[in-house]
């Protein structure tokens, strides 16, 4: 996958959110602290981590509006529907790079941990996937990974699976949402992303394929619990919620919600 393909995909992508609209624009907020957003109308993606801060951050429920797709909320606050859009830091900066009137606003909210979520009690499969992301981590593949979406690399580091890749286990199945770039996103008919190709180095190490279904984002989890997926990778935060019905493996990045406002 060459550079400027990357980036053109990506470009496409985020103008998609930016449309023209037609509703009239809000006065811009100013926001400094947590506190700032008790009053406001707040977008966020449904299910995500930036529903439940932005659900406690405000007074009332009836203020944190939930979209399907990151984009759509991107959309709600430019056309004055809403105040600002909390988010993922990576999908945020994705949004302003290509929306020259919106910034982020960071320092709001506490750093997150990442990782991919597996049926509760599926251990054999738990400490499979966390002895690949070790090899991954230490062989520097993580970090291959994460720059060929990210900084001044992007591109320059595609993952492929060896040449002598094994599948002979088999294919599993992994639940995610692909409206999340860089973790995941579409490519075409393709779902590519951070995410994404760290769960095919992942399979390459195991011995398995990988298929990848795409969802909504609060049906992964269930998905997950009944079986019908064998695990969930999509920016996901760990939190005591949702290990309630899920396990996770180990850790794999970290991250950190932010706001989005008009400028």
């Amino acid at each position: 996958m060459k550079k400027k393909i990357l980036v053109m995909a990506m470009t496409a992508a985020m103008l998609a959110a930016a449309g023209c609209g037609s509703g009239k624009s809000a006065e811009p907020v100013e926001i400094s602290s947590k506190e700032d957003l008790a009053d406001l109308k707040i977008g966020v993606q449904i299910g995500t981590t930036g529903d439940s801060q932005a659900t406690e951050a405000v007074k009332e429920d009836k203020q944190v509006s939930r979209f399907n797709k990151g984009a759509d909320a991107i959309q709600a606050l430019k056309n004055g529907k809403i105040d600002c859009v909390v988010i993922d830091s990576l999908p945020a900066e994705k949004f302003v790079e290509a929306n020259d009137d919106l910034k982020i606003v960071d320092g709001i909210f506490d750093k997150e941990e990442y990782a991919i979520c597996l049926k509760k009690g599926n251990t054999e499969l738990k400490e499979e996937m966390n002895q690949a992301l070790k090899e991954l981590k230490e062989d520097g593949i993580l970090e291959q990974i994460q720059s060929n979406y990210l900084g001044d690399e992007v591109g320059e580091h595609p993952y492929e699976s060896p040449a002598d890749a094994d599948h002979s286990k088999g294919t599993l199945t992994m639940a995610t949402n692909a409206e999340f770039e860089p973790w995941e996103y579409k490519e075409g008919d393709e779902i590519v992303g951070i995410d994404a190709d760290i769960a095919r180095a992942i399979c390459d190490k195991m011995g398995y394929d990988l298929k990848i279904e795409d969802m909504a984002f609060e049906m992964i989890l269930a998905t997950v619990d009944t079986g019908k997926a064998d695990f969930g990778a999509a920016g996901m935060t760990v939190n005591a919620e949702r290990e309630k019905s899920v396990d996770f493996t180990d850790t794999y990045a970290e991250a950190t919600q932010v706001v989005i406002v008009k400028k």
